[in-house]
């Protein structure tokens, strides 16, 4: 092996060594708000709908069929008239018709596949929950940007807010602070169709579903896991008797 394809491994095996380390350090700085994550149907039911109508348009769902969401209380009537608009059936996968390779020529990337989207966000500085509630509250507007928006957390995103109807439009405010640092604040400038606390609510809602959506069967795994440990105590008890009884002559 020569010196040179040494070298070259010597600088790979650093680069893997240290870029967790480097990814690590550069979203340290980034503030996330604590999301309000519910597991109650109404606010699921909520959250897929505002998936279905906002986001599910560049978005899919690939790996969550459409009778699934039977599992947060909605009847396959309910999703036959409020969730399927292109002559899907129930059954079919949450997929969209839009091609990879056009969608990366439109946004500069093909959106991604947010089935696993709020586990694949989660971080040192929060779960992935948490950014994803902050990242959907802090568009603000940049005629500088081709899509005329960007985001605090997610700097030149090529994501348009599109969900602005319902936030409104924010500015950016950067402040230089003592340090040497700066600190972006949001000012509300154009209501939207919710107020503030209405469209919070609803951020909370989506990330809810889309957190529902990484493991549909969590409360069902949670609840059989308590089941496992009590009879597993039970068992230990047990155990523990005829362990006594066995060697009651001995000791």
């Amino acid at each position: 092996m020569s010196i040179r394809v040494i070298n070259f491994i010597k600088r790979a095996a650093a680069v893997l060594l240290f870029a967790p380390a480097v990814a690590f350090a550069a979203g340290a700085s980034v503030h996330l708000d604590k999301a309000p994550v519910s597991t109650d149907p109404a606010a699921l039911q909520h959250g897929a709908k505002l998936f279905v109508n906002y986001c599910l348009n560049c978005h899919s769902a690939s790996f969550v069929r459409y009778n699934q969401l039977e599992n947060i209380g909605l009847s396959e009537q309910l999703i036959r008239d409020n969730l399927l608009f292109a002559g899907e059936k129930t059954g079919d996968l949450m997929k969209i018709a839009m091609r990879p390779d056009e969608s990366k020529v439109w946004f500069g990337k093909a959106p991604p596949d947010l089935t696993l989207v709020a586990r694949a966000r989660a971080s040192g500085d929060g779960s992935g929950a948490d950014w994803l509630y902050t990242y959907l509250r802090q568009f603000y507007r940049d005629t500088e940007r081709p899509t005329g928006w960007n985001n605090v957390i997610f700097s030149n995103v090529g994501m348009p807010h599109v969900l602005w109807e319902l936030q409104g439009e924010q500015v950016a405010k950067v402040t230089q602070n003592a340090d040497g640092t700066t600190t972006t604040t949001l000012e509300l400038v154009k209501p939207g169709k919710l107020s503030p606390a209405e469209y919070d609510k609803a951020m909370a809602d989506l990330v809810s579903f889309l957190v529902w959506m990484g493991e549909p069967v969590a409360e069902k795994r949670k609840s059989i896991g308590v089941v496992v440990l009590i009879f597993l105590a039970g068992l230990f008890v047990l155990s523990y008797a005829l362990k006594k009884n066995y060697w009651k002559d001995i000791h």
